[in-house]
């Protein structure tokens, strides 16, 4: 079962990354379950799975006697941690990256000032721990990352507004996924920590209008810090091949 479960997500993944780098466009037809399991040698059963597993992530939609086509933009759940995995991976399109922290300007700077008046004291004690993690450990570490998310989490949990906190599993991949995307050839030159202490210190305060002008700074930093890794990743990124495409482990769609 294990197995099957990790060859079904590979093949997820590859396909899921060849979809969100633009590789196969939105109207591409997949191959029928038949064909693909015999060229990819793995049987159907796994990857009729993959294909499910895109599905609720919205990237495909699977029709009786019609196929499987890829979906529109759209129609991705683009806060899935492993859309926004898939499409760090490569060179996100900058548009999507701008759009990325357009929402996290409209959530989190708000969800700073209600925190600010409803927070209580485990999460600034929550908050003031992953802060001291960050600084610890430093973002290029993993256990430094894991905090930076956990200080997001806590910051729109404590705005005790529950359609804010199911927020939560989106934006905090698409912390991790853009601090990962940012450091990936350098670490990051800026020390983010004193803005997230300003944060918290406005929380803790109970200050909701200086508690969402830090959030508001921390997140356009944040921004700042990512399209300046793009550009560097531009200038040594490959160009697409065009034409046929194929996943890693072969041809697995046919165009419409």
């Amino acid at each position: 079962m294990t197995r099957r479960l990790r060859l079904h997500g590979t093949i997820a993944h590859d396909l899921g990354a060849l979809i969100v780098t633009g590789r196969l466009k939105p109207g591409t037809m997949l191959d029928n379950e038949v064909e693909a399991s015999d060229r990819l040698k793995v049987s159907r059963t796994a990857y009729r799975e993959a294909v499910r597993m895109l599905s609720a992530k919205g990237l495909v939609e699977a029709r009786p006697k019609v196929g499987t086509r890829v979906n529109a933009l759209h129609r991705w759940h683009l806060l899935d941690p492993d859309v926004l995995a898939w499409i760090f991976a490569a060179e996100p399109d900058p548009k999507l990256i701008t759009a990325l922290f357009e929402l996290r300007r409209i959530v989190e700077p708000p969800a700073a000032a209600l925190a600010a008046v409803r927070r209580s004291a485990a999460d600034l004690k929550t908050m003031e721990r992953a802060i001291e993690t960050m600084a610890k450990y430093s973002l290029a570490s993993e256990a430094g990352r894991a905090a930076d998310q956990e200080f997001h989490a806590t910051l729109l949990s404590a705005s005790d507004n529950p359609f804010l906190e199911s927020l939560t599993s989106g934006i905090g991949a698409a912390v991790a996924r853009t601090t990962l995307f940012k450091q990936r050839h350098q670490p990051l030159a800026r020390d983010p920590v004193p803005d997230h202490m300003r944060v918290f210190e406005a929380v803790r305060d109970r200050k909701p209008k200086l508690a969402q002008q830090a959030m508001a700074r921390l997140v356009e930093l944040a921004l700042r810090d990512t399209t300046g890794a793009q550009r560097r990743e531009s200038h040594e990124a490959p160009q697409a091949r065009r034409g046929t495409t194929e996943a890693p482990h072969g041809k697995i769609y046919r165009r419409a």
